[in-house]
């Protein structure tokens, strides 16, 4: 049997005195937590010092003061080609009949131009391609929302470093979260430039109520609110000094003139610019509201946007071409559009050609694009 030498003594001392003083420490580690109260983890937010494509050179820089002086914005349509890639020079015209119509802002890639059907890619090109044609001439506000804060981050720092005036963010849908949630996602986008906030409980499935607006207001960057809950809520910013735009057109006439809206954010204003113009501008105008609204609510009987492209497309100033999952309304539906027009007078819509109803063979449902 071998000796243990000096030095294997030595060693076999040190690891029984390391298991003891383990041991022993375990054991106060175990009676301390046994004793100790039990607190809740906190939270850590990580401030967003690091703002990588932020630059007081983007072109066009706007002032949020400019952004909430803004009385008509048109939520634009995206037109496709047969394939189902964009019709840049179709989007193009209807930009120009924007201008032309005196709107002051369009609204890129939002619900009525099918953002929610756009790659990123897509998305971030339209809103470069809007702002270096059409910049100049009228603000450019950018739907950079997203139910992911990382995609609303990344979105949005791509919008302002393309040129965008502003960004358009809605809160998190389908997964939603809690009230907290609410305020910390906005928080992460208000630092990169001006920001309006877009309720519409009826797409995401949670209100914002006044509580998380009245807190994101602190930011200097937040211009104002599109709202779609109705007027008492339209009031209650107002009132408060909070900047809101109708995000219902059939009420955008009474929010402007009777409960100090600063204008609305329309989806009518694709087919009727100089008429939703007037209406915003023009002073308080029932029988002109009362002229347009049968036209708000055919636009509205089935989800935003199937009638605006079912509309435009009888127009014949956009291809009739959709991207599933809408497709065109009813022919009994395109048929009473084809009155309304007549009613309303041609001439007050967008585009040249003669109104007609498009059979359903005419339209063009594309699935992969």
């Amino acid at each position: 049997m071998r000796r243990r030498s000096s030095s294997d003594l030595l060693r076999s001392g040190r690891r029984t005195a390391t298991i003891a003083l383990t041991s022993s420490i375990l054991t106060i580690i175990i009676i301390s937590t046994r004793n100790a109260k039990w607190r809740s983890p906190r939270a850590a937010v990580i401030p967003n010092f690091h703002l990588p494509m932020r630059s007081f050179e983007v072109k066009n820089r706007t002032s949020v003061e400019d952004i909430k002086a803004l009385r008509l914005i048109t939520a634009i349509k995206t037109p496709y080609l047969p394939d189902g890639r964009f019709d840049l020079e179709a989007y193009d015209a209807l930009v120009n009949m924007q201008i032309e119509q005196r709107a002051e802002a369009v609204i890129v890639g939002g619900t009525t131009g099918e953002g929610q059907l756009m790659s990123w890619d897509e998305h971030i090109m339209l809103i470069g391609h809007t702002v270096n044609c059409f910049g100049g001439s009228i603000k450019v506000i950018g739907n950079t929302g997203s139910n992911s804060t990382r995609e609303a981050i990344h979105a949005t720092e791509q919008g302002f470093a393309v040129g965008m005036h502003a960004a358009l963010h809605i809160n998190p849908y389908y997964g939603k979260t809690s009230l907290d949630g609410l305020v910390s996602h906005f928080n992460s986008v208000l630092p990169m430039g001006p920001t309006i906030i877009y309720n519409v409980p009826s797409r995401t499935g949670q209100d914002i109520p006044p509580l998380v607006i009245h807190s994101v207001a602190k930011s200097a960057n937040l211009a104002g609110v599109k709202e779609c809950v109705g007027n008492d809520r339209v009031d209650n910013y107002t009132k408060n000094g909070i900047v809101v735009w109708s995000g219902n057109d059939d009420e955008c006439h009474d929010s402007r003139w009777s409960h100090g809206a600063v204008g609305v954010i329309s989806v009518t204003s694709n087919l009727v610019p100089g008429l939703m113009h007037e209406l915003m501008f023009g002073g308080k105008n029932p029988s002109l509201n009362a002229t347009v609204l049968p036209l708000m609510k055919w636009l509205f009987q089935e989800p935003n946007p199937i009638g605006l492209n079912t509309a435009l497309a009888q127009l014949g100033v956009v291809r009739p071409v959709f991207r599933l999952p809408y497709v065109p309304l009813p022919l009994a539906k395109r048929v009473e559009f084809v009155k309304l027009v007549k009613e309303i007078g041609r001439e007050n819509f967008v585009g040249k050609r003669d109104v007609q109803v498009l059979d359903d063979n005419d339209f063009i449902l594309v699935g992969r694009y």
